[in-house]
This record gives C-alpha cells, sequence and structure tokens, in this order.
C-alpha cells in the first residue's frame, strides 16, 4: 500500500507542480496574447533549433552502440533511434520512465536483456550528468564578473563567505559519514556514488571511448545550439552569451524537475533572463515557444516511432 502511495506521487506531483506554474505563468495573460506568441514567431528559426534538437537525438541513439558493443550486441540504428523518442515521449507523462522504456524496447526488438540494456542507460545519464557540470562550470567562468557583481551587490559579503566555509566543512562531514556507513541511507547513498564514480570509469575503459566523449560532446553542442537558434523567432529579443548559457541552465533543471519541463520550463528561463535585464514579457514569450517547439518534436517523432517499430520489425 505504502508503495503503492510512493508511485502515485511520483507521477502526480511533479504533474500537480506543472499545471501550478502553467497557471502561474500565464495568469496575467490573455489568450489572444499567448496565441500572438505563435503567430508572430519566426518559424524559420523554429525549424533550425528543431533540426539541431534532431541531430542531439541521433547522436545519442549513436552514441548508444558503443556502450553495447562491448556487451555483445549490435542492434540496428533504426531500432535504436526510434527507442531513443519513445524514451522521451513516455518522460513527458511519467518521469524519468522513458529509460525503461527505452529498454524495454531493445530486450523486445534486438533481445538485449533488459538489466544490461538499461545499465548502459544509466551509465550514459552519469556521462550527462558530468557535461551539465562541464556546462555550468564553464558559464561560471564566462560570467564571473557578472555573478561576482549580482553577488555582492544583493548579498553581504560575510555572509557569502560563512555560507561557502559551511558548505565545505558540510561536503567534508557528509563524505566522511558516507566512507563509513555501512546501513541505512548513509549505505544507500555510498552505493549511488560508487555506482556513478564506476559508471565514469567505464567510460574511459570502453574500446570506443573517444567516439562516445565526441558524441557526448556533440550531444550538447545541439541543444545549446538548438536554445540559441530559436531566440531569433522571437522579435526584438536579443540575449547575450551568459545569457543564453544561464538560461539554457536554468530550463535544463526545470525539465529534471516535472514532466518535460511543464510550466516550469517557461518561468525558469524568464527569471533566469531576467537577470540579464531582459524584460519578463519577452522572457515568458521565448520560454513559451521554445518549450512548445521542443514538446511538439517530442510528441510527434516519438508518436511516429511507436507506429513504425512494429512495422520495421513485422518479421519478429
Amino acid at each position: 500500500m505504502e508503495f503503492k502511495i510512493k508511485k502515485s506521487l511520483q507521477i502526480t506531483l511533479p504533474l500537480a507542480i506543472g499545471f501550478g506554474l502553467v497557471w502561474y505563468s500565464l495568469r496575467n495573460i490573455k489568450p489572444e496574447e499567448f496565441i500572438g506568441y505563435f503567430l508572430e514567431a519566426d518559424y524559420t528559426w523554429i525549424a533550425l533549433g528543431l533540426f539541431f534538437g534532431i541531430l542531439s537525438h541521433l547522436s545519442r541513439a549513436y552514441r548508444w552502440k558503443f556502450m553495447l558493443e562491448p556487451l555483445g550486441f549490435n542492434p540496428k540504428y533504426a531500432n535504436s533511434v526510434m527507442a531513443v523518442l519513445i524514451a522521451y515521449l513516455v518522460n513527458l507523462t511519467i518521469p524519468r520512465a522513458g529509460e525503461a522504456s527505452r529498454a524495454a524496447v531493445m530486450s523486445n526488438y534486438e533481445g538485449i536483456p533488459f538489466q544490461k540494456g538499461f545499465g548502459t542507460i544509466v551509465a550514459e545519464r552519469v556521462a550527462d550528468l558530468v557535461m551539465l557540470l562541464v556546462v555550468i562550470v564553464i558559464t561560471l567562468f564566462v560570467q564571473f564578473d557578472f555573478i561576482w557583481e549580482l553577488a555582492t551587490k544583493n548579498f553581504n559579503l560575510v555572509k557569502i563567505g560563512i555560507g561557502v566555509l559551511g558548505f565545505i566543512a558540510s561536503a567534508i562531514f557528509f563524505i566522511l559519514f558516507i566512507k563509513k556507513a555501512n546501513k541505512g541511507i548513509g549505505l544507500k547513498i555510498k552505493v549511488f556514488i560508487k555506482g556513478l564514480i564506476e559508471g565514469v570509469m567505464t567510460i574511459f575503459k570502453m574500446k570506443k571511448k573517444w567516439p562516445f566523449i565526441f558524441h557526448t560532446i556533440f550531444i550538447w553542442l545541439m541543444y545549446i545550439l538548438m536554445f540559441w537558434a530559436t531566440i531569433p523567432a522571437i522579435d526584438g529579443l536579443s540575449v547575450p552569451i551568459g545569457g543564453i548559457l544561464v538560461g539554457f541552465i536554468a530550463g535544463g533543471f526545470s525539465i529534471a524537475a516535472t514532466n518535460g519541463g511543464l510550466g516550469t520550463y517557461p518561468v525558469a528561463v524568464m527569471g533566469a533572463f531576467l537577470l540579464f535585464g531582459i524584460p519578463k514579457e519577452l522572457g515568458t514569450e521565448f520560454g513559451w515557444v521554445m518549450w512548445t517547439a521542443q514538446t511538439a518534436m517530442i510528441i510527434i517523432f516519438g508518436g511516429l516511432s511507436f507506429l513504425l517499430l512494429p512495422i520495421f520489425n513485422k518479421a519478429k
């Protein structure tokens, strides 16, 4: 009973938060104004952004083979692409269930054991987490002066210093606690962190590690280019490189928070753009156009993949 309640909350809570933020984002926007976002947008730039998005999905599907080959599997590329697209579609309804569906598709149509397929997907996610951290570090480096000025203007330097020291002390205490843990939640965290480290090390031990690393960088470059290319679609919107990176990171975290960024994406991107003096109206408009475009792409291609999978594999 408790398990069922937990699973229900995992599905319904992100949806509730998402719809709540949809209302928050649109509460002061008239319906005709919202429709105008899409009527006035330049779809040439939106199409270019979606092109970069498609390239990232194709690259992700191709990258997967570098992790499956050492296990003795060489799936059809078309099946890998459709499995990836279906995973994104499933994630729109049930958060993080897409990874399981992706492994299930390959198990059904390529005979790859679910556990092995799922394990490679987890390792992939570790690589993506590392890339997200790299993007954050690059953003901090590129925008250091701006972030420092923002912090000193709005926060007390003494309090910031105390906070940093407190964070370092907490991190040291946490590391020591996890290293000595042998039961309970501490052991679970220890096993989880160990698995993440092993996942990263597996990447460097594979035979084709450099092609894997190349595709990982390429995927994230396409993500950023998708975000950048869509900006000119909104008339009057001009965003500096720092704003693009900060907005991209904010949008990325929002996608992880709710089902595909439902409700959270426009709010997060608008908030990031506000830091750079971009009007709230333009930030909100971009957020909704960007989120709608990439969500529509996932729904269309993910839906087509559901239909085409059994046709493409009719022999099985």
